[in-house]
């Protein structure tokens, strides 16, 4: 087991340069399920729910090869449509290799998906659609056998609400269905647009990614390709915080401004200058960040439930008071403890919290209970008083590469060691 170090106070200055969206590479390394040919991802991210979904392809059949961050693919012959459950276990988005294995094989059979600990995040909506297109599931024992006895078939579907895994796993499920597949109330974020492209690179016909209604008409088959994947905004908006909390200045290498508009407005709204640039995003911190008067998570292109757990961390040392509600997952608070436990001043009430910014917080030896969290608790150690360790940073490694060796390079004193 190992634990982060930190030792507060110390204003981030420097360049962070920004790796591959966690959100992105797991959907399209799902989607090259449904090619004929090798499929080179680049700019894939070294996390180890990526390293997760490369296990789950291989056991099917689709051998990986990862050198620096980027993986070829051989999915040309797969060999097996069962996922063992320790596999599914594995991560939260596992889920998504349903929809794909359904599109390529017309059968599969799956266990429930693991993962962080957010409260109950149902998949109805995505049997059910998968159900409307053809496709025969049964529930036993924990598992979800999937069969389309006469294949898959384009259907008009309307989502109770905008769901990412839910309009993923419709995606790859439709582009090789017959006929036209019509998603209504799809969710709109950066990351379905970029699994559209991705498709798209492959031959699939996708048009109105981005909007709330999508159309897919489904093709015979889809040839491999080369693409990048998108950069990681939530680990960039997790950068441009940490240098905002500590007082720095920070060139955020490879951020994209227009996949984080429902972000960057709210960083200049705390006090920070941002400088958008063809190489990234420049932040300049205040001397001490504004308190925003209420932070709402939505779907995109609303505020990101990814991030509340991170302006949360501001906000505990920001002038001012901040109500948060959180209407996306139960259970998104759990961060809440360990900032009390250094100072800060938070009252939760169901998914309302309100927090009062304080001057200052002091190091403590905390935990991470789910990957955002995780991140938080490195935020307030980064602005700190003393040293803080952080445990239980598996939770972390599923969605930063190397956060010790990032932060380190902007001037933060950050390491990694083995638990005592």
């Amino acid at each position: 087991m190992q634990r982060l170090r930190i030792q507060g106070g110390v204003p981030l200055e420097g360049t962070i340069t920004l790796h591959g969206a966690k959100n992105s590479a797991l959907p399209i390394l799902a989607a090259a399920l449904l090619c004929q040919d090798t499929v080179t991802l680049q700019n894939c991210p070294q996390l180890t729910d990526v390293f997760a979904a490369c296990r789950i392809l291989t056991h099917l059949g689709c051998p990986c090869s990862f050198e620096d961050h980027t993986i070829v693919l051989q999915p040309s012959v797969l060999q097996k449509q069962t996922i063992p459950e320790a596999l599914m276990q594995e991560m939260r988005s596992s889920i998504i290799f349903l929809g794909a294995l359904l599109g390529r094989s017309g059968s599969c059979q799956v266990s429930y998906p693991g993962g962080c600990e957010l409260g109950p995040r149902p998949i109805d909506m995505h049997l059910d659609a998968l159900t409307r297109m053809g496709a025969v599931i049964a529930h036993t024992g924990g598992k979800l056998a999937c069969t389309a006895p006469d294949g898959l078939h384009g259907a008009v579907l309307y989502l109770k609400f905008p769901s990412v895994g839910a309009t993923e796993n419709i995606l790859l499920a439709a582009v090789r269905a017959n006929g036209r597949t019509v998603i209504h109330n799809a969710a709109r974020e950066p990351e379905i647009c970029d699994l559209a492209s991705f498709l798209r690179c492959c031959g699939a016909h996708i048009s109105g990614d981005g909007e709330s209604t999508i159309v897919v008409d489904g093709v015979s088959e889809l040839h491999g390709g080369t693409y990048a994947i998108m950069p990681d905004r939530i680990a960039g908006t997790t950068y441009l915080a940490a240098a905002a909390m500590t007082g720095g200045t920070l060139h955020l290498k490879g951020a994209v401004p227009q996949q984080m508009e429902n972000i960057l407005p709210c960083l200049e709204q705390m006090g920070c200058r941002l400088y958008p640039e063809p190489s990234g995003i420049y932040l300049r911190a205040p001397k001490r960040l504004r308190a925003l008067p209420q932070i709402v998570t939505l779907p995109h292109p609303g505020f990101p439930t990814d991030v509340q757990a991170i302006f949360m961390a501001m906000m505990t040392l920001a002038d001012g008071v901040c109500v948060f509600e959180e209407n996306i997952f139960e259970n998104r608070y759990r961060h809440v403890d360990a900032l009390v436990k250094m100072g800060a001043k938070i009252y939760v009430s169901g998914r309302t919290a309100v927090v009062e910014g304080v001057s200052h917080l002091t190091g403590a030896n905390v935990a991470a209970t789910d990957l955002r969290c995780g991140a938080a608790m490195v935020l307030a150690g980064l602005a700190a008083q003393g040293e803080t360790q952080v445990r239980c940073i598996s939770h972390i490694d599923r969605g930063y590469e190397a956060i010790e060796q990032a932060l380190s390079a902007a001037g933060a004193r950050i390491e990694r060691i083995e638990e005592e």
